[in-house]
């Protein structure tokens, strides 16, 4: 193990794997008896050692380094924030998403910054030596820089959506990385096209080992399909969408338990979640007992939001009813990830998926005029949720709708129903009609108070003290 100080925190990077985890193995197939120590000049000297950086850069293991969207925070602050999920916790930080008082010393605000942060390093640690590396060959290190292009790219993606301004890091020198200002919310996008676009001319439509585990080319198609979408280049977008729905690879799952099983003919980019508690999401979303209150449950708003019928509702919520002292009272709560702990049927953590492709590709066409499409778009997402057709027809009545769409199929994943009432600009109509208390500024959270202290040449976020 090596101590790295990256940023203003200091995180363990672990250099050598002397044993790897199932998910490990199950992601990139590593040579065997690799050697049990060695330097970080050494670290990319051949592909033995290699291969055991990306494994650990791709490991997917609720609360343990390695992929850094693992622990669950992006999805529970977001969904607070949003209208999709209330907290019964009694805990301050995250009472603050909910009720709109985040301030900086918010603990889950730290982990929303550190952890993609975290995740930067290693990848930039690994672009940097695969780079200067003389002995792999020209087509790994052709492959496996796509890959960890595209892995950058989220985290970057994430972190100016939810910051807005923040440091762009594409160096492991501490020197300079620690006293980096904010860099410009174009800037950042303009790193996350060309990284994309780099990726775009690498990598092929194979994915590299088994199962939807590294990226390939429709990765990037659907990543630049989210990206153009929030920049709102209707027609990039909706060509990134177009050419994933129609590559022959993917299909909506007719059975939505299956969506997120391993093995999903819908995921276009998942990986093997392992470990005692299988995802983060299962594990903060399912209730403990029967007798107790869900942690997270659904909010009233979202419940509404589903029409009589629709399936989602029943294959991926769950309800509970719990005597909270006059009488029964029922709680929904998540159901996505239904498994606590591992069973035989194996769920994966899905990154990009189809049915978001569909729902891109419905709204770019809307927004290009093209309403026939868009309906079609829209209908098929529907049918899979065993919904009748749309009857809009116009395009301001196709927008509404696909909007809707998007919070009842993408609700608790990766932030949607945040990031599109934000991107928008609906979330303060939208939210102050639910619950209240929401002001403009707050489309952004506040930088942590550690990074601020530790680092002179970085803002606050107007509107936070």
């Amino acid at each position: 193990m090596k101590n790295i100080t990256f940023g203003h925190y200091t995180t363990m990077i672990m250099l050598v794997m002397t044993s790897m985890t199932t998910a490990c193995k199950k992601l990139i197939q590593i040579p065997p008896n690799p050697p049990t120590e060695i330097t970080q000049t050494q670290q990319f000297s051949d592909s033995a050692t290699t291969m055991t950086a990306m494994a650990n850069i791709y490991s997917y293991q609720a609360n343990q380094n390695g992929f850094m969207f693992d622990d669950g925070w992006l999805d529970l602050c977001t969904g607070l924030s949003s209208d999709e999920i209330n907290t019964t916790t009694g805990l301050s930080d995250d009472l603050e998403f909910y009720e709109y008082g985040v301030n900086r010393f918010n603990d889950n605000i730290s982990s929303l910054w550190s952890d993609p942060y975290s995740g930067l390093y290693p990848v930039n640690a690994a672009l940097s030596g695969i780079a200067a590396s003389k002995s792999l060959p020209a087509s790994l290190k052709t492959q496996l820089t796509g890959e960890l292009e595209v892995v950058r790219s989220l985290y970057n993606f994430y972190l100016v959506n939810l910051f807005g301004p923040v440091p762009l890091i594409t160096s492991i020198d501490y020197t300079v990385t620690s006293k980096l200002g904010r860099t410009s919310v174009d800037s950042i996008y303009k790193q996350i096209l060309t990284d994309l676009t780099a990726a775009q001319q690498v990598l092929t439509a194979n994915y590299a080992g088994t199962g939807h585990y590294r990226p390939n080319l429709y990765v990037v198609k659907a990543f630049l399909a989210k990206v153009y979408l929030y920049q709102q280049n209707w027609q990039a977008a909706y060509d990134a969408a177009d050419t994933v729905i129609h590559s022959g690879r993917y299909a909506l799952e007719p059975n939505l338990n299956n969506v997120f099983l391993d093995g999903s003919q819908e995921a276009i980019w998942q990986l093997p979640a392992t470990g005692f508690t299988v995802t983060k999401e299962a594990q903060n979303y399912i209730k403990q007992s029967y007798q107790t209150v869900p942690r997270y449950p659904l909010t009233t708003f979202l419940l509404n939001a589903f029409e009589p019928g629709d399936q989602r509702l029943q294959d991926w919520a769950d309800s509970v009813a719990v005597n909270t002292g006059a009488a029964n009272q029922t709680f929904y709560y998540p159901y996505k990830y239904k498994n606590i702990y591992p069973s035989s049927t194996t769920e994966d953590f899905m990154i990009f998926r189809l049915g978001e492709q569909y729902l891109i590709h419905a709204e770019a066409a809307a927004e290009l005029g093209q309403l026939g499409t868009a309906l079609s778009d829209l209908n098929t997402v529907r049918a899979r949720a065993g919904l009748p057709a749309s009857t809009a027809s116009t395009q301001a009545a196709l927008l509404t709708a696909i909007m809707h769409e998007r919070q009842v199929e993408l609700f608790n994943e990766w932030g949607n129903r945040w990031l599109d009432l934000v991107r928008t600009g609906t979330a303060a109509t939208v939210l102050n009609a639910e619950k209240g208390g929401f002001q403009p500024f707050m489309t952004l959270y506040p930088l942590p108070n550690a990074q601020l202290e530790t680092n002179n040449l970085l803002t606050q976020n107007p509107g936070y003290n």
